[in-house]
């Protein structure tokens, strides 16, 4: 499964460095910086959608909290059709 949210499409930062301090002396024993990714805090929600069918839906924890989102969750507006399709990376 693609770690993207389907939301808001949030993925992975692939910019982020690894440090691991030695605390050793000299260039020798010198911090590596190893490259990592950061991912995402994604959670599994489900949502109601019409005729109470129920939708999983792999949304990060930043829309999770936004007001948008709970009025969707809380039946006063629609599911919109882009939430519905499963995320990919577009390679």
């Amino acid at each position: 499964m693609a770690k993207i949210c389907q939301v808001s499409g949030k993925k992975g930062n692939t910019t982020a460095k690894f440090i691991r301090n030695r605390h050793s002396q000299g260039w020798k024993y010198k911090a590596p910086h190893k490259n990592r990714t950061q991912h995402p805090n994604l959670q599994t929600v489900r949502v109601t959608v019409g005729g109470g069918n129920t939708v999983k839906l792999v949304v990060s924890t930043s829309v999770l909290k936004s007001p948008e989102f709970a009025a969707v969750a809380c039946g006063l507006k629609p599911v919109p059709k882009a939430w519905l399709k499963k995320a990919t990376y577009s390679i």
